[in-house]
């Protein structure tokens, strides 16, 4: 199972990508440098590549494919909406 730090950068990452990891610290507020490598060492998130418009190239993070399987989902197309999730 993962822990809720865990679960809020893997859906910042499944909802926003491709992300970089400047953007997914501000929006959880706090470096998320460690928790995207336990999610790369879970298979669950990978580098897709880089950035182009963004200062310095950073690395760009998605979902993988075991990511998908282990939620049930075809696509990230296939994540829950705003509305159906009463948010």
């Amino acid at each position: 199972s993962l822990s809720k730090s865990a679960m809020e950068t893997l859906a910042i990452v499944a909802y926003q990508q491709p992300i970089s990891r400047g953007h997914v610290d501000d929006i959880r507020g706090v470096q998320s440098g460690p928790m995207l490598r336990q999610l790369m060492d879970l298979k669950l998130v990978q580098m897709v590549g880089r950035s182009e418009e963004l200062l310095g190239k950073p690395l760009l993070y998605g979902t993988t494919d075991l990511f998908l399987e282990r939620f049930g989902l075809g696509s990230p197309d296939d994540l829950p909406r705003r509305h159906e999730l009463g948010i």
